[in-house]
């Protein structure tokens, strides 16, 4: 029996996992499957990821970047959020497959940005506007939490698939 992703999301081990992470790695592929990975920044609203594209230097800027047109041509992204400690019982990662979109809506996008800007303070020395810097809202369709961590007596981590 499949799980929705947002159940294995809301467990409360997972979700604090998740929310105390400083850092994720997106993983997405260009039209013809190449892939391209990068670290970035992230808030959770609990149903959704979001991410900016921030003023740290790039080679381009805005929707140019390689990640933005990746999405673009293939939005089916991996986001990557992961624990490493040389004592290897504490390992652990969760894994989300989803749908990224850039965030329209200006309302969306200002609420992404204030959090966002409440999770890392050097947002808040960035003048970030739509234009500039989209926000991009990633819906989880798959999820896999990995490590003993996880584990209790409620729940057993596993993947699970939005329907």
């Amino acid at each position: 029996m499949a799980t929705q992703a947002t159940e294995i999301l809301s467990e409360p081990r997972v979700r604090e996992f998740v929310v105390a992470a400083r850092v994720a790695r997106l993983a997405t592929a260009d039209p013809e499957g190449v892939p391209h990975n990068v670290p970035l920044c992230f808030w959770f609203d609990g149903a959704h990821f979001y991410f900016a594209i921030d003023e740290k230097p790039k080679r381009a800027r805005g929707t140019r970047i390689k990640r933005m047109r990746n999405i673009a041509g293939n939005p089916r992204v991996a986001l990557l959020i992961d624990h490493y400690e040389e004592d290897w019982a504490a390992l652990a990662y969760v894994l989300v497959h989803g749908v990224a979109q850039i965030v329209e809506e200006p309302k969306e996008y200002m609420l992404a940005l204030r959090n966002l800007r409440d999770k890392y303070t050097q947002y808040r020395a960035m003048t970030l506007n739509p234009e500039r810097n989209p926000i991009v809202r990633i819906e989880p369709v798959r999820v896999h939490a990995w490590g003993a961590r996880f584990a209790s007596a409620t729940f057993t981590p596993a993947t699970a698939v939005r329907r």
